[in-house]
């Protein structure tokens, strides 16, 4: 049964995504609304398969790595769901289609068959807290690779456009010449020309300016994620290890990525920095988000690593 929900879900969020991405570029409500449809059935398949693992292994299904993969795909999806309900956004539903993809892709695909058995928890998460601190550090991971997506798409387009505006239009001539020779009917083409170029860049701002809207939306709500995580996390601690904070290896890297996107915002709101600059720095807050969930894991090292051995 969790075999079978699992590959029909993988096989929705490929064809979202799909629709997803069409529809950038055709704005087709038929789309949109097939896609919608398409990722509710999806929802609906990961929610049965994490309730049945909940049943089964009667703790929330965190135990391990496959488990924690599939949680932040659901987020993903159920992203999708709540930001496309009453407001259907193109940009992040393509987002967050492809986000819910590649990670669920990586952990059906990807991880061994023995280590996507649920087991018993680990005296140290045999806790209440494992609900409030797990649970809303693995929604700020979601959340912040969102967003951070968002920004990475960003820098794409403005590099995209700036490669557009030394290439594809240097010939368009900036000032009218001089040359007697010169046709009327020239003349108009680089008019039309120049127009185009006008037209094409107005989108293409417009288009940044929504990106890095919805980026800065999203992060801030995975920083809000991810403070009270590392708070819960720290009191989780001092009741199971004596100490709020002992810069075990997952902790000190969870406090880079919460300096990292607390600068962000920082130098949003003091700053006005936007655009590309922010989107750096979201790009980089990203990888930190990585090392800090799966690169500790990994590493073996730490209080905390024991989210791949399971």
């Amino acid at each position: 049964m969790e075999h079978i929900l699992t590959h029909i879900y993988l096989f929705l969020l490929f064809l979202g995504t799909l629709l997803s991405w069409i529809n950038l570029i055709y704005r087709n409500r038929n789309l949109n609304n097939w896609g919608q449809r398409n990722m509710s059935v999806a929802f609906a398949c990961i929610t049965i398969f994490l309730l049945i693992r909940w049943f089964h292994s009667n703790h929330l299904p965190f135990s391990n790595l496959y488990e924690s993969f599939l949680f932040i795909s659901w987020n993903f999806s159920l992203m999708y769901i709540l930001l496309n309900y009453k407001d259907p956004n193109n940009w992040l539903s393509a987002i967050t289609t492809l986000g819910a993809t590649l990670i669920s892709g990586f952990a059906i695909l990807g991880i061994p068959k023995e280590m996507q058995q649920f087991a018993r928890l680990v005296p140290a998460l045999q806790s209440h807290w494992l609900m409030m601190h797990v649970s809303t550090m693995l929604l700020s991971y979601a959340t912040l690779l969102c967003g951070s997506l968002l920004a990475i798409t960003l820098l794409v387009v403005v590099s995209k456009t700036h490669w557009n505006l030394n290439t594809e239009y240097s010939y368009i001539p900036l000032f009218l010449p001089n040359k007697i020779n010169y046709s009327y009917k020239k003349l108009g083409n680089d008019l039309r020309n120049i127009n185009s170029l006008l037209f094409l860049f107005s989108r293409k701002e417009d288009l940044i300016n929504q990106l890095d809207l919805l980026s800065s939306q999203t992060i801030r709500l995975g920083f809000l994620f991810l403070t009270i995580g590392i708070i819960s996390g720290a009191v989780w601690a001092n009741e199971t290890w004596g100490s709020y904070w002992s810069w075990d290896p997952k902790e000190t890297w969870a406090l880079i990525t919460w300096l990292i996107y607390a600068n962000y915002l920082h130098t949003r709101i003091t700053k006005g920095w936007h655009g590309k600059i922010s989107a750096i720095v979201a790009a980089l807050g990203s990888f930190s988000v990585w090392i800090c969930y799966l690169g500790i894991n990994l590493s073996g090292i730490g209080l905390h690593s024991y989210g791949w051995i399971i």
